[in-house]
């Protein structure tokens, strides 16, 4: 008897030709809830993770450190669904979302300053 090579199945060749899997969960929407509402576990809660949305809620976001962490997380892309998959459209916002941030963060050291000064100000009059 001779082998005769039979092609893969068609399963088999869709599954090597395949795209990797990404979530259906935007990363837009995952970062903008985290740097608006993280606070309160709102983007936890919209990946799915609903046990760190609740503690995130409890805990005022970890007290704002749970919140910068996430922030972080997002940004880099190392933010997963609750399936484990990335988040899509990541590497086509990801610089926005990353000068967005960085602008956000200065103007809340800013005004933070701007309203320490003007206390400052007031109570030595």
């Amino acid at each position: 008897m001779t082998d005769i090579n039979y092609p893969a199945p068609a399963a088999a060749n869709a599954a090597s030709t395949a795209q990797p899997q990404v979530s259906h969960k935007s990363f837009v929407v995952t970062w903008i809830l985290a740097l608006l509402l993280g606070t309160l576990g709102i983007d936890r809660f919209y990946l799915g993770k609903i046990g760190t949305g609740i503690l995130k809620l409890i805990t005022a976001g970890g007290f704002g450190v749970w919140t910068l962490i996430d922030i972080f997380l997002v940004l880099s892309g190392s933010t997963r669904d609750k399936n484990g998959l990335p988040l899509a459209e990541y590497a086509q916002n990801k610089r926005v979302a990353i000068i967005v941030t960085i602008v956000v963060l200065a103007l809340g050291v800013v005004s933070s300053i701007i309203s320490a000064v003007v206390q400052a100000a007031l109570l030595n009059n």
